[in-house]
């Protein structure tokens, strides 16, 4: 009888995970149809993935994603699945591209300077219009946080339908002290501690401002997180990026999506450049007061745990509420 009592918790045991497999699997299917695509460029080729509403008529208008920091592949590891679902169920096509050096692009997203991404969306672009599926005049862009150095860049080049921006920074050095400063109040440093980490990143700036190479960078280096040569080369090209002076290049409407529980990005700051710079009637602003730099909650942001539970169980809730209608919304006054 007890041999039989621990076969039937062992089947309960078996169905229970079977269960949840089956249910974690339909919330992680989205409906849309998804293409691995090529595009040859001056500096490799590049990989990505188009992605296409299921059973679509007629040409498609397309938004062409354009990454953040980091080694970030054409999914963003599949958190761009519920938006690009959400794209396709209004008839937008999505493009996105694997960074240089990550799922078979060539290069490497290290040495890239914001010129150099910008070449290569113009690239991208210049392939979509070639794709009979595609609308060439509906090509706008969708970027979050570094994109905002190469959106304004790209629109200052390329006629675009139209620009959303999740999370942008105006100015390269003043994002770093201002998210230096956030992050050591928010892990509970003294402000004695601040101003010596501020004190020595005004070192490294220096450095940076000469143009040291890295052997005078590891001279000063101290930390845990001393960057690696390659990191410090990419810096090294980029650092002096400020998007003033590009933000007059938008002619078309744009839609920047800001978050007051950002620790990365100064919003206020670049809510208040947007509309200094940007033409009243093409800028739309929407602030989540409980949204961090990538959209989540902070609840959400501040817990591995609950992102993984909610990118398993709900993944299509794993932005702060509004945040996809908004994007929705903007675009459905563009038809």
């Amino acid at each position: 009888m007890r041999r039989k009592k621990i076969w039937i918790y062992v089947l309960v045991f078996v169905l229970l995970i079977g269960g949840t497999g089956i249910y974690i699997l339909e919330q992680n299917r989205f409906d849309m149809v998804e293409q691995q695509v090529e595009i040859p460029s001056s500096a490799g080729k590049l990989t990505g993935t188009l992605v296409l509403p299921r059973n679509a008529g007629g040409q498609l208008g397309l938004v062409l994603f354009i990454h953040g920091d980091g080694a970030i592949d054409a999914a963003h590891d599949d958190g761009y699945k519920p938006l690009w679902e959400r794209l396709a169920s209004l008839g937008y096509a999505s493009l996105s591209l694997n960074k240089r050096g990550i799922g078979g692009s060539e290069g490497s997203w290290l040495e890239q300077s914001m010129d150099d991404r910008v070449d290569e969306a113009r690239e991208a672009i210049a392939w979509a219009r070639k794709q009979p599926v595609i609308d060439p005049n509906r090509i706008g862009v969708w970027g979050a946080s570094q994109a905002g150095w190469v959106i304004p860049k790209l629109a200052g080049k390329e006629q675009l339908a139209f620009s959303i921006l999740v999370s942008p920074a105006i100015n390269w050095l003043r994002q770093g002290v201002y998210h230096t400063r956030e992050q050591m109040i928010k892990d509970g440093y003294s402000e004695q501690d601040i101003q010596a980490e501020e004190a020595y990143d005004d070192r490294v700036r220096q450095l940076l401002s000469k143009q040291a190479d890295y052997g005078e960078y590891l001279q000063i280096a101290q930390g845990s997180d001393v960057m690696p040569k390659d990191r410090w080369t990419f810096v090294s090209k980029n650092f002096l990026s400020d998007a003033t002076g590009d933000l007059h290049h938008f002619n078309s409407p744009v839609l920047l999506l800001l978050g007051e529980e950002d620790i990365h990005v100064d919003w206020k700051e670049t809510e208040r450049v947007y509309r200094n710079k940007i033409k009243p009637e093409l800028l739309t602003v929407a602030v989540f007061p409980d949204a961090e730099h990538s959209m989540l909650s902070k609840k959400t942001a501040d817990s591995d745990l609950r992102a993984l539970l909610i990118s398993l169980f709900a993944p299509r809730q794993i932005t702060v509420p509004g945040y996809m209608d908004q994007i929705e919304q903007f675009l459905a006054r563009l038809e």
